[in-house]
């Protein structure tokens, strides 16, 4: 067993909330010892691989009302979180360490090298310059409390590892991210914390069989997908795989969709419209208009709505339209036919499929058992939580790692309090 000369913080957890709670609590505290304990032979692996390999670090949402809406559970937690570490702060912590941010058209916001090697040689210099120790291949199997003190203190922690080693510690943060299965929180729930059981959140939709599948590679800038039987809706980029369907539109539903879809095994059924901002009625009266303007050209030729020409003949010959037919002589079943699968074609989706650059778990510990203002345990004085491991979840976008940021920068700062008191 290993003694501690200093107060120290054990981390556990070598992703991007472990990191920015690590190294911002061995900056913000100098005589405080900070080790990052993680069970792999990677640090900051999804930092690595995110927006691939290029980092999206957050989102240019700069209203805390607005942005909570972008996370499907923990939203009431991170709106109180957001007002100590918010996305002007995190654009403002990597700009102070030489690291420039650009904003794309969709809000979401990458370093300008686009290069997810920047941020991750970021925050191993900051670990590096403040003395962060970093233990790799430490996976921590228990979490037990000694000599507990009255609250405002820490009291002793030890933290046992699978290897049979054994630290001590006066703060302990936990930052392991999210685990896919309930048993893997066991550590953490024997210590006395609980959790809300784990579903897979930001998954693509597979349509085995499906004719869709042969238009593999295609992207639709613009669809609007929901999910039938429920009021789930998402507007976006929806990207035809050789699976079903991917893009921005389909994670965010499966965000927002985690735990409904989980219960139904991943069976259900979705409407696409292909063309938001048209209705069957609106379309129809479009219809008549194009009938009478384009005449004599052949549907297969004359794609008015700028679909992408592969889908736009896959939708036609879906709806029984002879490649040789010219708009004058739509036949009104076929037209008919053709205005329901522009609007609301309806796919069977039996499974999914984890988008792993964007994996995420909806689940973890219960919020209620942690104080948003400082990240520390409500039930153990000196252990605290950051990241994916607390029950908060965000669509795709940036808005992980800013729960990330957040949570790791209180968490910090809280260790410095308990510190001081």
């Amino acid at each position: 067993m290993e003694g501690k000369k200093k107060k120290r913080l054990i981390v556990i957890g070598g992703g991007a909330a472990g990191f920015f709670c690590a190294v911002n609590a061995a900056r913000l505290n100098p005589a405080l010892e900070v080790c990052i304990l993680e069970k792999s032979n990677k640090l900051l692996s999804k930092v690595r691989v995110s927006g691939g390999g290029r980092c999206n670090v957050t989102h240019a949402c700069f209203s805390i009302a607005e942005m909570v809406k972008q996370y499907p559970r923990g939203s009431a937690f991170l709106k109180k979180a957001f007002h100590h570490f918010f996305t002007t702060d995190t654009i403002a912590w990597f700009n102070e360490r030489g690291i420039h941010l650009k904003t794309e058209s969709d809000g979401r916001i990458f370093p300008e090298s686009d290069s997810s090697e920047t941020i991750v040689s970021c925050l191993l210099k900051e670990a590096r310059s403040y003395g962060v120790e970093i233990m790799m291949n430490r996976e921590v199997v228990r979490l037990s409390k000694l000599n507990p003190q009255p609250v405002g203190h820490g009291g002793t922690w030890l933290v046992g590892l699978k290897d049979g080693k054994q630290f001590l510690s006066d703060f302990i943060c936990i930052a392991s991210g999210g685990y896919p299965k309930a048993i893997q929180f066991e550590w953490i729930t024997m210590a006395g914390h609980n959790i809300e059981s784990p579903v897979p959140s930001l998954f693509t939709f597979n349509m085995p069989g499906n004719p869709i599948t042969s238009l593999m590679g295609i992207t639709i800038e613009k669809s609007v997908v929901k999910i039938s039987g429920s009021k789930l809706t998402e507007e976006g980029p929806l990207l035809i795989t050789h699976w079903g369907m991917s893009g921005p539109v389909i994670l965010k539903l499966s965000s927002r969709g985690a735990r409904q879809l989980a219960e139904c095994n991943w069976n259900f059924r979705i409407l696409v419209n292909w063309l938001p901002g048209y209705h069957e009625n609106n379309l129809r009266e479009k219809f008549q208009q194009l009938r009478f303007e384009l005449a004599s050209q052949k549907i297969y030729n004359r794609n008015p709505f700028g679909l992408p020409a592969r889908l736009w003949e896959y939708l036609l010959a879906l709806s029984g339209l002879k490649e040789s037919l010219r708009w004058a002589d739509l036949p009104l079943r076929e037209q008919h036919m053709l205005i329901q699968n522009l609007c609301s074609q309806e796919f069977d989706i039996k499974g999914k499929t984890t988008f792993k650059e964007e994996f995420v778990t909806a689940g973890g510990i219960l919020l209620d058992e942690i104080d948003s203002n400082t990240m520390h345990s409500k039930k153990f004085p000196g252990l605290f939580f950051a990241g994916e491991v607390i029950n908060a979840d965000g669509v795709t976008g940036g808005y992980n790692f800013q729960n990330a940021w957040t949570t790791g920068w209180i968490a910090a700062k809280g260790v410095g309090e308990l510190l001081k008191a």
